[in-house]
Order: C-alpha cells, then structure tokens, then sequence
C-alpha cells in the first residue's frame, strides 16, 4: 500500500492505496467522483479523460501514485477550475454542448467535454478538420460529432450562453 496527496478539483485529497490503482479507480471508487465514466479500460474510447496539471490524460491509463502532488481536475470541477466560476455556471464548454445538442445517451460526454476543453487551449480547434483530428481519441457510439465540433467552435469563439 501506498499514500499518496492528489489535488482534485481543488482540493487536497489523501488516499492510502495499492500501488496498481489507477487514478480513473482512484476518481470514481474511492473519491466518489463518478462523472468519469469506465468506458473500454484500455485507453481506447476516451470516456475517462480528466486534466492532469492542465493537460488531458487517460485516467484509466495512468497509475494514480504517478499524479501524487499533482493537480487533477475532473468534469465535476471543470465549472470552477476552469472558467464557469462555480457557483452553479457551467463552463463554457459544458454549456456548448447543451446549446448544440452535443451528445445523446451522455456517457462519453464528461470526456468529450474535457477533451475539448485541452484542444482549444492546445490551439488545436482552428478548423473543423483539426478539431475532429484532436479529438479522434474520443469515441462518441451515438455518432453526435458533427454537435460536437459545433459545440467547439462555439465555445472557442465564446458564442456559449452561460
């Protein structure tokens, strides 16, 4: 067993566990953060993407003693860490996705969301073909990518209600 300090949506959070856990077992099973969804556990499908010191991973890729001090944010903290304020706004982001009606049954919406936030501040949203080719690690089974390149665009140019 292993103790390690993550700083989770702002928060410092301490856990004591098998040195194998991964931070998406670490997020949901002992944080209660279920917003991250178990999609193949492979790395494939891109439904466990979280930020890591800003950058996108794939928590169910990543061992959760390798992020020890770092600083995770999930989708239940995207709000406040990244530009909604808290206070019950929705990020940008989150509120393009409703506006354009950008995911259907919603189970790869938390990692779509996440990804596109790190792709436009990647720089990497200039064009709908360099949105889809960021995003390509994000598989949505509904087939909603059209909305969701919509949502990008629209919140990279601010145009999200919220």
């Amino acid at each position: 067993m292993i103790d390690i300090a993550l700083r989770v949506n702002g928060r410092t959070e301490r856990l004591r566990i098998d040195p194998r856990v991964t931070l998406l077992d670490a997020l949901r099973d002992r944080l209660h953060l279920t917003g991250t969804k178990k999609g193949c556990d492979r790395g494939q499908c891109g439904a466990c993407t979280v930020h890591v010191d800003g950058r996108r991973v794939l928590s169910c890729l990543t061992l959760a003693g390798s992020v020890q001090g770092r600083s995770v944010t999930t989708i239940e903290g995207l709000a406040s860490a990244g530009g909604g304020g808290g206070g019950g706004r929705l990020h940008p982001m989150q509120q393009a996705f409703i506006d354009q009606d950008a995911f259907q049954c919603g189970f790869c919406t938390s990692g779509q969301i996440m990804s596109a936030v790190a792709v436009v501040a990647e720089g990497n949203a200039r064009s709908d073909a360099e949105i889809r080719e960021a995003m390509c690690g994000n598989i949505c089974r509904c087939g909603a990518y059209e909305n969701i390149v919509a949502a990008i665009k629209a919140a990279r140019h601010g145009k999200a209600a919220g």
